[in-house]
């Protein structure tokens, strides 16, 4: 089925769509995105993703191309058009095209182009991925500073998942300075005893949607956190570890490096925190 997607104030056939080449998302990743998961044809966790949106465009100075209200409706027409029950909302706002290609930004009356399209994924929820559980390796991270802006300068995390690919692995967290910052796309955690310990809010990571819900439930649930920096060698001597993401929820870690986590299978705390956090979101998405 060809999918409808949405571009500049159009619903059109994918096949349909198009942007001009001298879009700066193309020419420069001039642009910034959101995902959104959607769970039951209802929207999880979109407040967030919303805020998060406006925080990146503001950070890098560009424009918001609608209103809050409007980006909802545009999410919940795609994910009526396409038959989404489970999936995902892809949505990018770049600094538009002002006719040509330059580094000087385009004058201030150059509209920004919105692009959104869905991405149909049966069991999402229910994802095998999850049951097994991820193996990681550790990679260098050699990123911008400022990987608090969700931009669309994704090479390197696209080569860090193709390096774990080639070594066997599911995914790699990045090390900077002797310290994991997260992984290529998702906030890393370990577990050591009843205490969860993850990297605190900074422009070194990404301030993860869905990681503030799980802290949040973590603690409602009693379960300890302490947001701190931490070593890879700390997390291979851990008892467990997870990741999470928008598009994974809670993805429990049993390898890192090649050194079992436990038994080297799902975790407890993994396990729990993913399914009280699916059960929150399916009860608050929109």
């Amino acid at each position: 089925m060809t999918r409808t997607v949405y571009v500049n104030g159009e619903y059109l056939p994918e096949t349909e769509a198009k942007v001009s080449i001298f879009d700066r998302g193309f020419l420069m990743a001039d642009a910034v995105y959101e995902v959104t998961s959607v769970l039951d044809g209802k929207l999880i966790d979109f407040e967030g993703h919303a805020v998060r949106l406006e925080r990146s465009l503001n950070e890098l100075d560009m424009q918001s191309p609608c209103t809050k209200d409007e980006l909802l409706a545009i999410h919940r027409q795609l994910v009526e058009a396409n038959g989404i029950v489970e999936g995902l909302v892809y949505l990018q706002v770049t600094r538009g095209s002002d006719g040509d290609r330059d580094f000087v930004f385009p004058s201030e009356d150059t509209k920004p182009t919105l692009v959104l399209f869905t991405q149909n994924k049966p069991g999402l929820a229910d994802s095998p991925a999850a049951q097994k559980g991820a193996k990681i390796i550790s990679i260098d991270d050699v990123r911008w500073g400022r990987r608090d802006i969700k931009t669309t300068q994704l090479l390197y995390p696209s080569m860090g998942k193709m390096m774990a690919k080639a070594a066997g692995a599911d995914d790699a967290w990045m090390i900077e300075d002797g310290h994991v910052t997260e992984g290529t796309s998702n906030n890393a955690y370990f577990v050591k005893g009843n205490k969860i310990v993850t990297r605190p809010l900074s422009k070194d990571i990404l301030h993860g949607i869905t990681r503030a819900a799980v802290l949040r439930l973590a603690e409602e649930a009693q379960m300890e956190v302490e947001e701190r920096l931490f070593t890879i060698d700390e997390a291979k001597e851990a008892d467990e570890a997870f990741t999470t993401s928008a598009s994974a929820f809670v993805m429990p870690v049993v390898s890192i490096d090649g050194v079992a986590l436990g038994d080297g299978t799902p975790g407890n705390v993994a396990k729990r925190l993913r399914e009280i956090y699916l059960d929150e979101a399916r009860k608050k998405a929109i």
